[in-house]
Order: structure tokens, then C-alpha cells, then sequence
């Protein structure tokens, strides 16, 4: 297959969907005294200010270092400003947190971006920014969120379908298609502005090489850059082209002097404003736009055509349509091999829709933490405050490279645990550009000199669940699977990196030294009863159940990652042992901490809890039941007995441990209890533990929504858990959607929702105790039923909630639309999916991020075959046949 062959040539991915949705408002971008991101740089005045670190656009392209950039703007000839920019509300704005007000799809794309196809749908009339501010202002936590489609902006249709299309001729010859669609029964006016510009780098004093463009035709902008194969962009219906330059307005935004005449927002004011003088009459700049002004008749439907290329051509678009033609096709075969076991229709539009909401979603990031602090040498010098402002202790931070983003308006920056749930989907279409991802963290220019990986830009001190070595196992054999070949210089090279942040974790979260870890939220934001990155104020501090098991599973992971790479170098069983004997003392210190031996698993309850260890060396539990008490879960590790008789030192020394640390032995699941062919596991969780994890898991009155596993006990909904602790009552209540809880701000919810991730890790770990398990293992599902179904059978039901969310039902509803009927049944809606951040824990609705197609991207690999996913969990257990000498 063509797309195949190119996957293996980086110039390829040369040019790609690079470019951030939202740039404002971030604090790569923020040179405050004060650190207030968000107004530091704001919807509007983005307009007008340049960027330091990165572009923003709509549908944006551009090449792998950011140096030139292109993408869309339009006009109705009725909004206040073109529409350069996706809209949408601050995170103090939104009664539930940041929140985009703009409706785009992101419906195909290959992995190296030679197709590639989105909508836009842009009202007709007036974009209601004010109505969106004041009446958001206006709600409150226990209200939902206003909604663009809530102001009437598109009765009547009156709005246009925007598609955007993008084919590669060759690595650097791009075409591009715009189709608009009138969808009004009238006519309406559309100004069309195909923009490319430069990234301002010679503002910064380091390098004054200022590269230009100019044109001598109304169809053709020439560019010159020394560092950029690009010549030309052509534009086969283009009326005018204007110039100006990508520098900031500074009599707008601060009343000083301009540092040049034409300045970024010039063609704005040109367009909306007539301003003939913000543009350069002499046709050149470092930012030009062709000028297409439009009538489209009633339900009208136009094509226009553009081409960025590294060729002078003369006829630049006769072979345009055999180009788009060709890499439709190669498209469709591509996926037509993936999802080769997929009957599903319905199924196959999902996941196509999600793996390119995943490609789309890659951005150029950029970001110095050490020349963000200090100030660039042409630029003034920042106040002493910036000195200890956020970050300041990751001076080494170098960050230059495409990442995959949560969300590219929401989150348009990285978050170290959000992307390890990205790899796994990438990897089955491009298993190379994920292990990339997982590598770069590991790099020591992102990763802490003492370990630590960086969380997300806003505190990259905070913590995230460790499962980078949990990743990194998944993609390698998922890579290993497709390819039929193991990449071990890939796991190796990972595995030792991955040990200076075990190491990290040990020494800095395990407070003392008893191998039971705290971490904070650790990315499960307000689940708690208080903030659990605070300080209790009498020297009490927490004990987390999650803390915990997210170490035992890294514990797991490493130990099968040196068992893997000892097959092949018998110097990582010594390293695998460390971890078999680490991970038995973590879970020995599950159960008896401190001199009385506490456990956070309540007998009472029969359940993992948080506790809280106090002054006096008493504990007491938090008796919330959340998915932290179902974490312990995910410890699990199953080894046969043919990879323990291949490797002797490690089973001798194994053996002497068990032998000699009864109390230890006796914490794994019964070692000597061997499962169906001789398989061991290694688990926090015994039987009857299991079980009783499982029983309330699975009751609808708990855990067990139509759509999933929901993240806090439904029983909070009607009988909310309160607590009084150090003279403060502290309640939590059930919520399935929108949080009524300002903790961690944002739209954040963790007290009732769906969320992908952990789903997708239960899954996982039911199936990895079925694979011990015989059959006869049975768990009743739902409970309460009085039907019995295996570990795997519930990990496959389990997932089809999931898959129901965005499957059209028996009235070809889609879940996730449910907010909206319009959605549900306008053909120009229903077919178009939102990959949600997360979801409503009782009826599936999307809340959050509306474009969180990373981990929310799991949905790929959940609706891949069954004999697929079972081949690829089943070969993480199974011993490699062949081992080199």
C-alpha cells in the first residue's frame, strides 16, 4: 500500500495539521508579572499580538519546525473580526471552565498527512461573542453549559458547511480544496482569506534573518525562506492578494509606536474595516492573504482550489483533482487493511473519525523554559517576579518537536499521562510516531535531571499516574505485532530511562519510606473529599490507595519489560528481580502499614480507600467510594513457566525470595497456584478480593453505568458522603456530568462521569486475569442479576458500553449527541462525531473537551477485532520463540 510505504520516509510528515487551535491564553505565551495566563493574551487581542512560541489557525498546516505557517480566515461581512481563530470562553469565563463555542469536525486523516479532510460550520449572521460571555457569566455550577447551537446562531440553517481538504503531490507540494456549502434556503456573502505567514523568529535577537514573501499576480504568493523548500502558494480563484506583516500592533493593544507600518492584524482591518492603509500597497510582507469575495446563491455549493508547493508551475492545477483522487484511494485502502475485521459500517466511520481527530490533534511544540524566564535579548527585560514563577525549576525544559495534544483549543498543550493512553491508538496505525512520543519524555531535555517527567505547562512539578512503562510495553508488542519483529532497541533504550523516574517516585513521593505513595490528584483532580495535593494542617498526611497501586503496576511493568529484554541479555534478570521483589514489598506494605498494620483495603467494606495517617500513629479511612479503591486492579502480571525456566538466575533468585519471605509470597495471588497452562500471576488483588472489587463495580447502583464504569459510587447521588475532619464538614456528592465543585477550577469532574482511560485500564486488567483464570472464574454481571459471565466476557461487554456512546442506537441515536436533538437527527449533524473528554454517567451525553480525541481516541482500539486485541494481549504474555545467541 502507498500510505504504508511512505510511512517509513520522515519527509512525509514534513508538513502536517501542526498548528495550535488556540494560542492565547497559555503560559508559554504569557509574560506577566503575575502569571495570569489567560488575560495576559485574550481571544481578542490575539488578533493583534504576535507569538512568541507558536501559531494559532483554523485548519491550519505547516511544517515541522513552524517556520512557515497557512490556514484559513473568513467573513460574513457581519461578524466584529474575521474569523482567524476558534472561539471560545477562558477558563474563569464558563461556568464550567474553559470551553470552545465553535462546531468543527475532524473527519479524515492518513498518517503522514497526505490526505487529510475537515468541517467548519460558520454561522451566516453575526457570531453571538457576547451573548456566549454574558450568559455563561450568568449560570452557575449546577447548570449546564451555553452552547453556540443554544443561541439559534443556525435555525434556519443559515450557516455555511466549510470542508477543508489537503493532498500532497509530494512531500512538499500540498494541494488544498475548499468546498462551501450555503445550507440556507437564501444567498449569502462569504469573504475567503487563504493566509500564510511566517513565525516571528527574528524578533527574538538571536537571528535577524527575516524572511519574506511578495507577489506579482493576483493568483501567486512567492515565498523566500533559507531554511524552506516551499516557492509558491498558488490560489486559482483569487480577486486580490494582501500583505502585511506577522508583528504586533503595539499602538492598539499599548499605546506605544508600532515597530513597523503593516502590522499582524493589517488584513483584518483591511477587510472589516476598508482600512486601505493596513495593508502594504507595494505587495510584499510576512503575512499575505488572497482576498476571494463570494455570493452563494440559495444552497449553494462552491469549489475553490490552492496549492503550496516547492515548483514554479505554470499550470499548477490540471493535475489537481487526479492528486486528490489518488490519495483518496490510498486512503481508503489503508484503512480498508486496518479495519479489515470490522463489519460495521457504523463501527468503521467511528474509528476512522477518531484516528484522525488523533492525527489532526499533533501541534508544533515549543517551549524554553529557561529563555521563557529570562527574556529574549531584543525583548525587555521581564520583572524580578518571573524569577520563581511557575516552572522555574525546569530550566533545562527544551521542548522543539510534534506532539500529540489532548486538544488542540482545550488542551492545546501536552499532559505526560494523556499521551501514554494516546500511543496505544497510534501505534496500530503508526507504531513508529508512537514510540517517538513515549521517547521524547524520556529525552533529557524534557525529562527532570532527578527523574521526574514533566506533567503539563501549567505546574510541570504536578504529578501524573506513572503508566509510561505500562505504554511503553503495550506499543512495543502492539508494534512487534504488526511488523513481526520486536524493537528492542526501542524497549531498552525506554527501560533505562524509565529508571530514573522510578527512582524519582521512590525517593520524593513514598514520604516514609513504608512503599505506600501519595502523589497528589495524580490526574484525577477532585475525586477526593478535599484537595489532595494540599497539606493537612496538623501533620497528617494522606495515604493513597491509587498512589499506591499506580506504583505496584509500574513496579509490574518494569519487571516484564527486564523479563522481555532478558530473553535476549541475561544481565536484565537481575533488574527484573529488583522489581519482583519491589513490587511484593509494595504490596505487603498494602496491607500492613505502620506498627499496627494498617491495610487500605477496609474489611469492613470490603473495599480500598485513601486513609489518612494521623499524628498519633492512628489511621483513619476516608470511606468514599471512588474508581482510586478500584486502581489496585490494574497491578497485574501474569508469567508462564516456559520464559521462568529460560531465565535460571531469575527463577533461583525468585525462589529464595518466596521461599524465604513467606509473608511476601503469600501477598501474590497464591504464586504456586499455577493458572490454566502453567501460568503464574503476579496481582494486588487475590480471588476473593477480585470479587469483591468486581461486585460492587459491576452493581448499576454503584459503579455500573449503561455506558461504562462510572468514576464515583451512584449512591452519593441520593445519600452524599460527608466527613468532618479537623473541625471542617467536607460532602461529596454524585454529579454524572458537569462538576458543581470548584476544586482544581475547570471543567474538570471526576464525582460520577465516564472517563476512557480508566475504563480502558479495567478492561485490560480483567482481561490479563482471564488470561490466569480459567473460564470457570465467574463474576455475576450485572450485580443483582443472577447471571454469571467469566473475566472476559464482562471485559467485552464493558466495552461495548463504551462503544454504544458514539454507535447509533435502535433509533439511530448517537449517546453522546443526547443534549442536542437537532444533532440526533440533521443529517448535516448526526454522522459527525465529538470525541468528549468524558461522558454523562447515566446517559452517555458529552461533557468537557469537545475534541479530546487522545485518550478519548481509545475508542479505536476498543472497536478492533476481538481476534486482534485478544492476539496482541495474549503475545505480552507469551515467551518470544526465538532469542538471539
Amino acid at each position: 500500500m502507498k500510505e504504508k510505504e511512505r510511512l517509513s520516509d520522515l519527509i512525509w510528515k514534513k508538513w502536517g495539521p501542526y498548528v495550535s487551535n488556540r494560542e492565547w491564553g497559555l503560559v508559554r505565551e504569557d509574560y506577566s508579572p503575575n502569571g495570569d495566563a489567560w488575560n495576559y493574551i485574550t481571544h481578542d487581542t490575539a488578533e493583534a499580538k504576535t507569538y512568541r512560541w507558536g501559531e494559532e489557525g483554523i485548519c491550519g498546516i505547516c511544517d515541522d519546525l513552524q517556520k512557515l505557517v497557512f490556514s484559513f480566515g473568513f467573513w460574513n461581512k457581519k461578524d466584529k473580526m474575521v474569523k482567524e481563530r476558534f472561539f471560545g470562553l477562558a477558563n474563569e469565563q464558563g461556568n464550567h471552565g474553559e470551553d470552545v463555542k465553535e462546531y468543527y469536525y475532524y473527519l479524515d486523516s492518513t498518517p503522514t498527512h497526505s490526505y487529510m479532510k475537515m468541517l467548519y460550520k460558520y454561522p451566516q449572521n453575526a457570531f453571538p461573542y457576547e451573548d456566549l460571555l454574558k450568559t455563561n457569566a450568568e449560570r452557575g455550577k449546577e447548570e449546564a453549559e451555553y452552547e453556540l447551537i443554544d443561541t439559534g446562531i443556525f435555525d434556519k440553517n443559515k450557516y455555511f458547511d466549510i470542508f477543508i481538504e489537503y493532498a500532497k503531490a509530494d512531500p512538499n507540494d500540498i494541494l488544498i480544496k475548499l468546498t462551501i456549502v450555503n445550507k440556507s434556503k437564501n444567498e449569502a456573502q462569504l469573504v475567503i482569506l487563504p493566509t500564510l505567514w511566517f513565525r516571528n523568529t527574528w524578533r527574538w535577537g538571536y537571528d535577524s534573518y527575516k524572511p519574506q514573501m511578495h507577489s506579482e499576480d493576483t493568483g501567486c504568493i512567492t515565498v523566500t525562506n533559507k531554511d524552506l523548500e516551499i516557492k509558491n502558494l498558488y490560489a486559482k480563484q483569487s480577486q486580490k492578494v494582501l500583505f502585511c506583516d506577522n508583528e504586533t500592533n503595539n499602538e492598539r493593544l499599548y499605546q506605544s509606536p508600532n515597530e513597523t507600518r503593516y502590522t499582524k492584524d493589517g488584513i483584518n482591518d483591511f477587510v472589516v474595516n476598508g482600512n486601505s492603509q493596513s495593508v502594504n500597497p507595494k505587495d510584499f510582507g510576512t503575512k499575505a492573504a488572497f482576498l476571494i469575495d463570494e455570493l452563494f446563491g440559495a444552497e449553494e455549493t462552491k469549489t475553490f482550489e490552492f496549492r503550496l508547493s516547492d515548483k514554479d508551475l505554470a499550470q499548477p492545477f490540471t493535475d489537481f483533482e487526479t492528486v486528490f483522487d489518488e490519495r483518496k484511494q490510498e486512503a481508503d485502502a489503508f484503512y480498508e487493511k486496518v479495519q479489515s475485521g470490522i463489519n460495521s459500517e457504523d463501527e468503521k466511520l467511528v474509528q476512522r473519525q477518531a484516528f484522525a481527530g488523533m492525527l489532526w490533534s499533533k501541534i508544533f511544540y515549543h517551549y524554553n523554559v529557561e529563555k521563557w524566564l529570562k527574556g529574549d535579548p531584543s525583548e525587555p527585560t521581564p520583572p524580578k517576579s518571573r524569577k520563581k514563577i511557575r516552572n522555574f525549576q525546569w530550566k533545562h525544559l527544551n521542548n522543539q518537536h510534534i506532539i500529540s495534544m489532548p486538544d488542540k483549543w482545550e488542551y492545546p498543550w501536552y499532559a505526560t499521562w494523556d499521551l501514554a493512553f494516546h500511543t496505544i491508538s497510534f501505534s496500530l496505525i503508526d507504531p513508529d510516531f508512537a514510540k517517538h512520543q513515549l521517547k521524547l519524555f524520556l529525552f533529557e531535555w524534557y525529562m527532570h535531571p532527578n527523574g521526574q517527567l514533566p506533567a503539563y505547562e501549567w505546574d510541570f512539578n504536578d504529578v501524573n499516574p506513572p503508566v509510561h512503562a505500562w505504554a511503553v510495553f503495550r506499543v512495543f508488542k502492539i508494534d512487534e505485532y504488526l511488523k513481526n519483529k520486536p524493537d528492542l532497541e526501542f524497549l531498552e533504550s525506554a527501560f533505562q530511562k524509565l529508571l530514573m523516574n522510578f527512582t524519582w517516585w521512590v525517593n520524593k513521593k513514598d514520604s516514609n519510606g513504608n512503599n505506600i505513595f501519595e502523589g497528589g490528584f495524580l490526574g484525577l483532580d477532585n475525586i477526593g473529599v478535599f484537595d489532595r495535593n494540599a497539606k493537612l494542617p496538623n501533620g497528617e498526611h494522606l495515604e493513597q490507595s491509587d498512589g499506591t497501586s499506580w506504583m505496584a503496576m509500574f513496579a509490574l511493568n518494569m519487571m516484564r519489560i527486564a523479563l522481555e529484554l532478558a530473553l535476549y541479555n541475561n544481565v536484565y534478570e537481575e533488574m527484573a528481580m529488583k522489581f519482583f521483589e519491589h513490587f511484593l514489598a509494595i504490596a505487603n506494605s498494602l496491607d500492613n502499614m505502620g506498627e499496627e498494620c494498617f491495610s487500605l483495603w477496609d474489611e469492613q467494606d470490603e473495599f480500598f480507600y485513601d486513609a489518612i495517617s494521623l499524628g498519633d500513629g492512628n489511621h483513619m479511612y476516608l470511606r468514599l467510594r471512588t474508581i482510586v479503591g478500584l486502581i489496585p486492579m490494574f497491578a497485574v502480571e501474569v508469567i508462564d513457566d516456559e520464559m521462568i525456566e529460560r531465565l535460571p538466575n531469575f527463577k533461583k533468585r525468585m525462589q529464595w525470595v518466596l521461599d524465604n519471605k513467606p509473608e511476601l509470597a503469600a501477598l501474590v495471588s497464591h504464586w504456586e497456584v499455577k493458572g490454566e497452562d502453567s501460568k503464574h500471576l503476579l496481582s494486588l488483588l487475590r480471588g476473593h478480593r477480585l470479587k469483591r472489587l468486581l461486585h460492587r463495580m459491576l452493581n448499576p447502583d454503584e459503579f455500573l453505568g449503561e455506558f461504562g464504569v462510572r468514576a464515583l459510587s451512584k449512591e452519593y447521588e441520593k445519600n452524599p458522603f460527608s466527613i468532618n475532619f479537623n473541625n471542617t464538614d467536607y460532602t461529596v456528592k454524585y454529579t454524572p456530568a458537569e462538576s458543581d465543585s470548584s476544586l482544581f477550577g475547570g471543567n474538570s469532574n471526576w464525582r460520577g462521569p465516564i472517563w476512557f482511560p480508566i475504563n480502558f485500564l479495567i478492561i485490560e486488567s480483567l482481561q490479563r486475569f482471564f488470561f490466569y483464570y480459567s473460564p470457570d472464574f465467574l463474576v455475576e454481571y450485572p450485580t443483582g442479576s443472577g447471571n454469571y459471565s467469566n473475566l472476559d466476557e464482562i471485559a467485552d461487554a464493558l466495552s461495548k458500553r463504551l462503544a454504544k456512546i458514539f454507535l447509533t442506537d435502535e433509533n439511530g441515536n448517537r449517546p453522546f449527541n443526547r443534549q442536542y436533538p437537532r444533532f440526533q437527527t440533521d443529517p448535516d449533524f448526526r454522522d459527525y462525531i465529538l470525541f468528549y473528554e468524558y461522558f454523562h454517567g447515566d446517559n452517555g451525553r458529552g461533557v468537557g473537551a469537545s475534541h479530546q480525541t487522545g485518550w478519548t481516541g481509545l475508542i479505536a482500539k476498543i472497536l478492533m477485532p476481538r481476534f486482534s486485541k485478544k492476539k496482541i494481549a495474549e503475545s505480552e504474555t507469551e515467551t518470544p520463540k526465538e532469542t538471539k545467541p
